[in-house]
């Protein structure tokens, strides 16, 4: 395989100009009108109107950033790659959004996602929130081009409830709305890291019965990541994916900075192990939200979900070129 857009426009290196001056794009990549054509595009989408506690997400996509400024990015060693050398990748700002309506914000991200994303469906789109209410119309772009997804969900929280003071749209109903509205696979969907009381019990049958299965976090204790990893791969099995990553499946002591934190959480490197054992399954689309800085601490959060977003980049640029498990050294040499 080969790349989609030949010599692509690489980051601003850190050895020649500072990490802490230049662009500030995510990772100081190019921005998006300053290239012909690009395969991946980061897209932060400010958006927190669907909270239900602690508010703030919506500066979530500007600190991300900033914080991606710490990244080296030219070469993911566990990955064996260098996703900016092969593949192009852009930040294409911030969706416009409205703060006062959620319907009208989902139409706006809806549009501009697929908009990014473009008509070919080559493209590849990781929204930065934002809380979770964006996850419901980057499924929408994403699978007017893909159909059906199976969605790989990290999070502390299931999602699925059927609506929340009456209101049908927000961070936590998100995925009922995807199931009742046809954007997931039958059975290829799975949670990882949920954790904590909830309101019922009818709220698990009510989620299996949506077609979800469920990884808690005290289960990786019991089975441990690679077992995790692999009822994953056998649940996904070759079905177009995407990738909801609400930050809050981490432990408040590695993501304290969130709207919704709860206790006994996954460590930063779990996470990370578990994102990388996914490589090579074709992730059509993904997001990283729940990113609320004023809760944070020495940039703790925002430094996780900036290294869990280059992370995505990485294993998107991966399936591009064909860098996945299993694939012989040769192959990769006349990539």
């Amino acid at each position: 395989m080969s790349t989609r857009v030949p010599n692509p426009v690489r980051p601003v290196s850190g050895t020649e100009v500072p990490r802490y001056a230049g662009l500030s794009t995510f990772a100081r990549i190019p921005e998006i009108h300053t290239v012909s054509d690009y395969d991946i595009a980061v897209l932060g989408v400010p958006f927190d109107g669907g909270t239900s506690f602690r508010p703030g997400a919506r500066f979530g996509p500007l600190e991300v950033r900033k914080s991606s400024r710490h990244l080296r990015p030219a070469f993911h060693v566990e990955l064996d790659v260098a996703p900016f050398e092969r593949v192009q990748v852009v930040d294409a700002g911030d969706v416009a959004c409205t703060p006062f309506s959620i319907d009208e914000a989902i139409q706006q991200i809806e549009a501009h996602a697929h908009d990014v994303q473009g008509g070919s469906g080559d493209r590849r789109v990781i929204a930065v929130g934002g809380d979770h209410t964006i996850a419901l119309p980057m499924l929408r772009s994403v699978v007017r081009q893909h159909g059906p997804v199976a969605l790989v969900h990290f999070d502390a929280h299931l999602d699925t409830w059927d609506t929340y003071f009456n209101a049908p749209v927000t961070h936590g109903t998100v995925l009922r709305r995807a199931f009742e509205e046809g954007l997931l696979a039958e059975d290829h969907s799975m949670h990882l890291g949920i954790r904590g009381p909830i309101y019922d019990r009818i709220d698990l049958k009510e989620d299996a019965d949506f077609g979800f299965k469920t990884i808690r976090a005290s289960d990786l204790d019991r089975i441990g990541i690679d077992a995790a990893v692999e009822q994953v791969r056998q649940r996904v099995g070759d079905t177009p994916v995407y990738l909801s990553i609400d930050i809050d499946v981490l432990d408040p002591a590695f993501a304290p900075g969130t709207g919704t934190p709860e206790a006994g959480g996954l460590s930063s490197r779990e996470l990370l192990a578990m994102l990388r054992q996914l490589n090579g399954l074709n992730i059509v689309g993904a997001d990283v939200v729940e990113v609320a800085p004023n809760y944070d601490h020495a940039e703790t959060t925002t430094v996780a979900a900036a290294t869990v977003v280059y992370d995505l980049v990485t294993l998107m640029a991966n399936h591009e070129i064909g860098n996945a498990p299993g694939l012989p050294a040769q192959a990769l040499a006349s990539v």
